[in-house]
This record gives C-alpha cells, sequence and structure tokens, in this order.
C-alpha cells in the first residue's frame, strides 16, 4: 500500500482550495526555474530513468517520446505540446480529479515537459461535457499567466512558453492523437494516416508530442523526487505510482493514487472495501477502461495490477478504470451496450469500422435475446478479428476486443440463451447427441 508521504496527488479529493496559493503549500511552482536550469535533456533522462510510461493507455515510455522531438526547432516549425484531456473511455475519472483539484499540478507539469522537449506552447485539449473542469483549469492558467510562471520569461528562466486550454464538443474519437489534432486545427475530428509521425509533422504541420494529462501532472514530482524515487514502485517495466479508477459492484467506488503492481484483491479490499456481497459474488472485471477485454474473477483476484500482469490475462491496464461486475450483472447485455457505444462514436472514415461496429452491436443484441443460431457465435468471432488491426486507429480494435473477450470467457452463457429460446446446436453438437 502506498504511504501518503509518497503520494504525487495530495488534493485528489478536493479537500483543499484548487487556486495557486494552496498549490503553492502543497509543493507546486517550487523553484520550478531551478528544475528547467538542470537542462532540457537532463530532464528527458530523469524522465526515462524513471520508468514512467504513458497514463493514457498505451504505457510507451515517456522519455523516450519526449525524446523524439526535434533539438534544433525552425523558426517557421515550432515545436508543440499537446495535452490530451478528452477522458472519453468509459469508466474513465482520473484526469478530470486532476484538473479541477490539482490543476497547477498539470500546468507546471506542461511547462517543464514542454521546455524539456523544446515546445513554444502547450494545447490542453478538454472533452466538452467536463464543464466544470476546464473553468477551474482556465483559472488555474490566468492565475499562472498572472504570476508569471507561464508567458514571457516563464518562472524567471528566461523561456517563454504559452498554455492553452481548447474545449472539445463530447467526441470520444478525438483522444486519438491525431484525431485530436484535426479538431484543434478547426477541422473534423478523424484520426490521421501515419506516417508521418506528430513528433515529424503533427499540429500545424509542426513537431508534435501528445501526452495523457497523468503522464504530464506527475513530471515536476519526478524531477523534484528523482528517478529512483519513482522507479521504487512497482515490478520491472512498470513502474511508478498509478491512478486507479474503481466503479461497479464495489462497496466504496473511488479514484485513489496507488504503487503500479498492487494485486486486484489488495487494491479492492484497501480502498473499496470489497466486493459488493463478498468476493464469491465476483463475476468478472474490465481491468483498464471499456476497451480492454474482461477477465473472470477466478483469474483477476489476485493479478497485479500493471501493464504485464493484465496483459498475462489477456487484458490491459489501459487508462487503469477498473470496472467490477458481480453475478447479478446481465454480462452479454453489458458487453452489447459497449459495442453500442463503439458503433455510435466511429468517426465512419474506414469501412472495417464503419460497418463493423454497427454489424457486431446488431449481432450482439440478438445474442442478448437469444434470438440466434449458435454458429453466429463463431461468425461474430471472425468478424471482429477482421475489424481488428484494419483501421487507421484504434478504434476498430477497442470494438472488437470486448467482444472476443465475452465470447472466450462467457461462451456457455450465450450458448444457454439461444437454446433457451429455441435456437440450433452447432452441427458438432447436433452429431455428438
Amino acid at each position: 500500500m502506498l504511504a501518503d508521504k509518497d503520494r504525487i496527488f495530495t488534493n485528489l479529493y478536493g479537500f483543499q482550495s484548487a487556486n495557486l496559493a494552496a498549490s503553492r503549500e502543497r509543493g507546486d511552482w517550487d523553484d520550478t526555474a531551478a528544475l528547467m536550469a538542470r537542462g532540457q535533456d537532463k530532464i528527458i533522462d530523469t524522465v526515462k530513468a524513471s520508468g514512467l510510461r504513458g497514463r493514457g493507455g498505451a504505457g510507451f515510455s515517456t522519455g523516450t517520446k519526449w525524446g523524439f522531438m526535434p533539438k534544433e526547432p525552425k523558426a517557421d516549425r515550432p515545436n508543440f505540446l499537446v495535452i490530451n484531456a478528452d477522458e472519453s473511455e468509459p469508466g474513465s475519472c482520473k484526469d478530470r480529479e486532476i484538473m479541477r483539484h490539482d490543476p497547477h499540478k498539470l500546468i507546471e507539469g506542461a511547462l517543464v515537459a514542454g521546455y524539456a522537449m523544446r515546445a513554444r506552447a502547450a494545447y490542453i485539449y478538454i472533452r466538452g461535457e467536463y464543464i466544470r473542469e476546464a473553468e477551474v483549469l482556465s483559472a488555474a492558467v490566468a492565475e499562472a499567466y498572472d504570476a508569471g510562471l507561464i508567458g514571457r520569461n516563464a518562472c524567471g528562466s528566461g523561456y517563454d512558453f504559452d498554455v492553452f486550454v481548447h474545449r472539445g464538443a463530447g467526441a470520444y474519437i478525438c483522444g486519438e492523437e491525431t484525431a485530436m489534432l484535426e479538431s484543434l486545427e478547426g477541422k473534423k475530428g478523424q484520426p490521421r494516416l501515419k506516417p508521418p509521425f506528430p513528433a515529424g509533422a503533427g499540429l500545424y504541420g509542426c513537431p508534435t508530442t501528445v501526452n495523457n494529462v497523468e503522464s504530464i501532472a506527475v513530471a515536476p514530482t519526478i524531477l523534484r523526487r528523482g528517478a529512483e524515487w519513482f522507479s521504487s514502485f512497482g515490478a520491472e517495466n512498470n513502474r511508478g505510482t498509478k491512478l486507479f479508477q474503481i466503479s461497479g459492484h464495489v462497496n466504496k467506488p473511488c479514484v485513489v493514487e496507488e504503487a503500479m503492481s498492487i494485486s486486484f484483491r489488495e487494491l479492492i479490499e484497501t480502498h473499496c472495501g470489497g466486493i459488493r456481497g463478498g468476493w464469491d459474488n465476483l463475476l468478472a472485471v474490465i481491468p483498464g477502461g471499456s476497451s480492454v477485454p474482461l477477465v473472470p474473477a477466478a483469474q483477476i483476484m489476485d493479478c497485479a495490477m500493471d501493464f504485464d500482469g493484465l496483459k498475462a490475462v489477456g487484458s490491459g491496464l489501459g487508462t487503469a478504470a477498473v470496472i467490477v461486475m458481480d453475478k447479478s450483472t446481465d454480462i452479454v447485455r453489458a458487453i452489447s451496450r459497449i459495442s453500442y457505444f463503439y458503433k455510435h462514436e466511429s468517426c465512419g472514415q474506414c469501412t472495417p469500422c464503419r460497418e463493423g461496429t454497427g454489424w457486431m452491436w446488431r449481432v450482439m443484441e440478438r445474442l442478448r435475446t437469444g434470438d440466434a443460431e449458435i454458429a453466429e457465435i463463431d461468425m461474430l468471432q471472425q468478424v471482429t478479428k477482421q475489424v481488428e488491426g484494419h483501421s487507421i486507429c484504434a478504434l476498430g480494435d477497442a470494438a472488437a476486443w470486448p467482444i472476443q473477450g465475452l465470447i472466450k470467457h462467457f461462451r456457455p452463457e450465450i450458448e444457454r440463451r439461444i437454446i433457451e429460446r429455441g435456437g440450433h446446436l452447432a452441427p458438432m453438437q447436433e452429431a455428438a447427441e
């Protein structure tokens, strides 16, 4: 269990004010110029050494990503930092807590990270539904400008750096980094083909790095307390602390900062008061937001909550949005509802995704009611494989994986519904009878 002295987000629940004075009392903006004075390459090396991996879902090394940016930007093609505050993944609600209760951590992180990448400015792309969060964040940016912490000669460092807050319009697809760049430029939010990658040609055709809110917000603390301190938490290749968002059938749903690699059982027992109805009542868990496959109770109980632990059980950490489902859950209906979400949010650019997400949802609805043939289960599985990996961005994968997880772990439940409605058994089963 993570000790209070090691928590980065000390105002996660908003017990104190989010303003600049209170943030400074919590340690933010403490001689930021000295952090910058270490040098741009030194900052990147420290973040690399800390083992910080992207907290938005992909889990790529943050320091390595920063290192892709040009070290000598051209005058007509400045470097940019874009911060992904769209947070539209169902189940994910950690970034909103940072923005409404600890916004200065994010703004200071933007300055430090932007300086390390030689960025001229940071754009924080916040989802449209986050109305109060955008108000608090915009007020914090204004405070930082008034205090000389950002803008010209930021923190007295001699470096000019601007921060802009951009409101999205509520499209899930704009959480994808290149769709976000398109939206920032005033275009329809649709993913771009890669290459070129954003570090080569991103926002307005300039070198750009897109990072998650949490990835940026932890950077100043890592620099102050050292890479060794941050890397002392978690297993190899899964270092640091992490915000877990636990919802569903637990006694106390919450957002909590914990050490990476904590076991699922300890996470739930320590912070959520256990599973509703006891551990024997646990059915399955979606451990990283709706786009990762579910994991049945028996496999998740003692699983390490990190990138490698969850990959070993056929799922992923994602944003660490832990959705807990007990035995009262209609599991087929739950996955069908997720399928509808991806069908609704597909941008329509790629044929497999545009056509496949709608088709998969319609079949899922028939499986939910049992109004199908058992052979259609395998057909649905085959179609998910035709969608997965065949679209410009990962939305096709995100639509396919929850269905694949359902079929893998709960096929008997799907078959039971079909049989009860009078559907036909598969030919092999009929022959056996």
